[in-house]
């Protein structure tokens, strides 16, 4: 029988190096996290793949002399002082193990100077975290470098176990584009075997970061809204409020869910709970198998948040999570419904006209203007219909073209979703070959149905909106496919709303218009194809060449 026993305490500290540090990204993570803490503006980030090594400089405080002494030494930390502080966390590091860990898994260096120090001091730690001998000085600016070599030299059958170089570097990237999107005030240099590799340069929010990272996202793609949340009556006095970053969902979508983060406190976080949130508020809003790009930001009081829930600080726990969850679908509602123009810019006369329009050539700035099809348009004026299937429409900005099914097809979609009236017929339809689950589905959007004999079923009532439409019975087949109630209440809309084309009174066009206008979500349909092209007055100069013309 094995006796239980008490492991000895640098057995112990092994394990919890094996969870703090087991890859090239967890040192990034851990080092550039402290620079985060320490106020830097700038990080640069150098990575050597042949020996494991990875070094990171940053202009922020500094350490003096004394703390870089015991910088290494296990469970010290400049973060929190006792008990009452870890429910107060305001840092991204706290329990004071990454150095340590790296002074045990690599051969360790520090040399810091503080920022009203004439000159820094270099420390080179052992494998306990201990001076190999007393700081000495160096000229070095203001900040800290923080030097990492020789990772996992000492543990072979971990450095034999450890992923490809390429792999080890992708995911080194993926976590650096994580902090600069949670940090958008930081300069990130990031220098791969003596090599430039990333550069992100800062922002005031992380829709100035995204299109740094993924070259086929432009500024315009983007909304970019803040929203306070209610705070309890125990909170009062700390700010607390949600900033999400949203792809337009007729512009940007993506093939996998790689760009739904959350982010908590400056931290990305693994939140699938606020994720099912998010992809909930955006669903029909999108082509089917697609994803949004949706970045949401939650600043929220220290006492609210539980940090001790994962090693690596990946995860946590919040307080009335319910309520946040609430409150995030209520302002993507809104960021969907009344985009802004990032640009703050007035350009007022003729001559900045033409400045702005040689500028909308650069494609790193962001226009001046990005179009919000819902506000109300006093100038909005009807002018035609375009092959009895688009709308053309001209405001004071340019011109509109609406496609009228996708148009009339939202404006249903959202009348049924908020009133579904079920309404019983005197002549009941019949449907053939309904399998369980089919007749199931229809029950559940509160349809009557009743076996009818011979492989064939009665339907008693009808959604008001299907009442009297010629094609009855396909529809009522395909909304038994949809394994979504909403997306079958989206094939009902779809099924009824004007076909493209049919011609159309001007006094028609002028009320779909309108009606279009008041939904929450004007960009797509619910199927997520795209309800209008806006074409921009400037637009139509530079196509015509005017954009030298100073006035009209």
């Amino acid at each position: 029988m094995q006796n239980i026993h008490t492991l000895p305490i640098e057995v112990v500290h092994l394990i919890a190096a094996g969870e703090v540090i087991d890859s090239l990204a967890a040192v990034v993570r851990e080092l550039a996290e402290n620079a985060i803490d320490a106020s830097a503006s700038r990080i640069v980030i150098s990575i050597w793949t042949n020996t494991l090594s990875v070094q990171v400089s940053d202009n922020g405080e500094g350490m003096e002399i004394a703390d870089l002494s015991q910088a290494a030494t296990p469970h010290t930390t400049s973060k929190i002082n006792n008990a009452e502080d870890l429910r107060r966390i305001q840092s991204l590091g706290f329990r004071g193990e990454a150095l340590y860990s790296l002074a045990q898994l690599a051969d360790l260096n520090i040399c810091s100077r503080p920022l009203l120090e004439s000159v820094g001091y270099q420390a080179n730690y052992d494998e306990h975290g201990n001076l190999q001998f007393s700081p000495k000085v160096v000229a070095i600016a203001s900040g800290t470098v923080v030097t990492v070599r020789n990772l996992f030299s000492r543990y072979p059958n971990r450095l034999q176990s450890l992923p490809s170089n390429a792999q080890q570097v992708r995911k080194v990237q993926l976590q650096v584009q994580q902090m600069a999107i949670a940090n958008p005030q930081i300069n990130w240099q990031i220098n791969l075997d003596n090599r430039e590799w990333i550069a992100i340069w800062a922002g005031e929010n992380s829709s100035e970061i995204l299109p740094q990272i993924i070259n086929s996202i432009q500024p315009y793609d983007l909304i970019y809204k803040e929203f306070p949340i209610p705070l309890n009556p125990s909170s009062i006095g700390e700010a607390s409020n949600i900033s999400i970053t949203l792809g337009l969902p007729d512009r940007l979508s993506r093939r996998r869910p790689d760009w739904v983060k959350v982010i908590l406190n400056g931290r990305v976080v693994n939140f699938p709970e606020i994720e099912q949130t998010i992809f909930s508020s955006l669903d029909h809003t999108l082509p089917r198998n697609r994803f949004p790009v949706c970045i949401v930001s939650l600043d929220l009081p220290c006492d609210r948040i539980d940090w001790n829930r994962h090693p690596a600080k990946a995860e946590a726990y919040i307080q009335n999570l319910g309520d946040i969850q609430t409150h995030l679908a209520n302002c993507i509602t809104e960021a969907l419904k009344a985009p802004e123009s990032n640009s703050q810019i007035n350009y007022g006369s003729a001559t900045n006209d033409l400045l702005k329009t040689a500028e909308r050539k650069t494609s790193y700035l962001i226009p001046a203007k990005r179009e919000n099809f819902n506000q109300p348009n006093t100038s909005l004026k009807a002018i035609a219909q375009v092959l009895d299937t688009y709308i053309l429409a001209e405001h004071a900005g340019g011109l509109w073209l609406v496609e009228q099914h996708v148009a009339h097809e939202r404006v249903l979609f959202e009348q049924i979703e908020t009133q579904w009236q079920i309404v019983a017929i005197e002549q009941s339809i019949l449907l053939k070959q309904l399998s369980d689950d089919e007749i199931e589905r229809l029950q559940v959007l509160g349809l009557e149905i009743e076996d009818f004999g011979n492989n064939l079923w009665a339907v008693r009532s009808l959604p008001e909106i299907l009442i009297g439409h010629e094609d009855c019975a396909v529809i009522l087949q395909e909304m038994s496919r949809q394994d979504d109630p909403s997306m079958a209440r989206a094939t009902a809309a779809c099924r009824s709303a004007i076909r493209n084309g049919t011609k159309l009174e001007m006094s028609t066009i002028r009320d779909l218009l309108l009606q279009w206008q008041q939904t929450r979500n004007p960009h797509t349909c619910p199927h997520g194809r795209p309800i209008c092209l806006a074409i921009d007055e400037s637009d139509l100069a530079r196509f015509f060449r005017r954009n030298w013309i100073i006035s009209k």
